[in-house]
């Protein structure tokens, strides 16, 4: 199972987006594509993605072209009917991976505009500008731009074990990659360092990059790591984990394939700690 939402082949247009009128141009194609965006569930209909061109609201954003430089574009709905969670459709790969990419970059951008009404700067209403890449303060002159918010997740190893951790309102049995923001002025090797040592107390020492994942809950990038502990001594921040602990290489394999005999495993296919647990094994 891929990792979700990291396939997305649009070709988001940056030179051309500015462009009102071309814009204007692209959204009145009788192809134009229309997803509808309601919180973290998108309008699917007899399990398909609802899309087509339609009357579209005030929120409404301009995604890229596809392929066949057919244009897609997203829009906030008040629509109840037919609604499925994000998570949802990712975990039964209810969708192709390029839908499920295209879904992540339009519920982050819908989010980001709902939270940007007014200007942080002034007060003043913002106006959306460059097809909802951009608001703009009409008041103060100011730009907003939409936000991702690195976290740096990693999974620790230490003489062929590995650490994992778990919080009490997970699913009974789950146990992931211990994770948190990279703070202003610090590396991502550096934040994911201090969040092992936060959590469970370990000392980290060479830290390598795997891969990352768009977390569109809310609008996150999950920068992928594997970390070399120093020492396996854990002292639990209780206020973070409810358990962290070392895993054997067998048992953290019985995690990957869900045939641990009590029933541990290591987070879902669909999330990053999951593969970085199979990359950490050598699977």
């Amino acid at each position: 199972m891929p990792l979700a939402y990291v396939v997305n082949t649009l070709d988001r247009k940056a030179n051309d987006r500015p462009d009102a009128s071309w814009i204007a141009t692209q959204r009145a194609r009788p192809d134009a594509k229309l997803v509808r965006i309601s919180g973290d569930s998108a309008v699917l209909r007899d399990g398909q993605l609802l899309t087509g061109n339609a009357e579209t609201g005030p929120l409404t954003v301009f995604l890229g072209l596809d392929s066949m430089l057919t244009p897609w574009f997203a829009c906030k709905t008040d629509e109840t009917e037919g609604l499925r969670d994000l998570r949802s459709l990712a975990m039964e790969e209810a969708l192709p991976p390029e839908q499920l990419g295209i879904l992540a970059q339009a519920r982050s951008l819908i989010q980001w505009h709902e939270r940007r009404t007014f200007c942080s700067n002034c007060g003043a209403k913002n106006e959306i500008a460059d097809a909802g890449y951009r608001r703009h303060c009409p008041s103060c002159n100011m730009d907003h731009f939409p936000r991702t918010d690195p976290v740096a997740i990693m999974v620790v190893v230490h003489e062929g074990r590995i650490l994992l951790g778990r919080q009490s309102a997970w699913k009974p049995g789950m146990y992931s990659a211990l994770a948190g923001f990279v703070e202003p002025g610090e590396t991502i090797e550096d934040a994911a360092r201090r969040e092992v040592f936060e959590e469970s107390g370990v000392r980290v020492g060479a830290v390598r990059y795997v891969t990352s994942q768009p977390w569109p809950f809310l609008s996150n990038l999950m920068i992928g790591l594997i970390g070399e502990a120093l020492s396996d001594e854990i002292t639990l921040d209780q206020k973070e984990l409810e358990d962290a602990r070392w895993f054997s290489p067998e048992e953290a394999r019985m995690m990957v394939e869900r045939t641990h005999p009590q029933n541990l495993y290591a987070a879902n296919p669909m999330a990053i700690a999951h593969d970085l647990v199979k990359t950490a094994l050598g699977l």
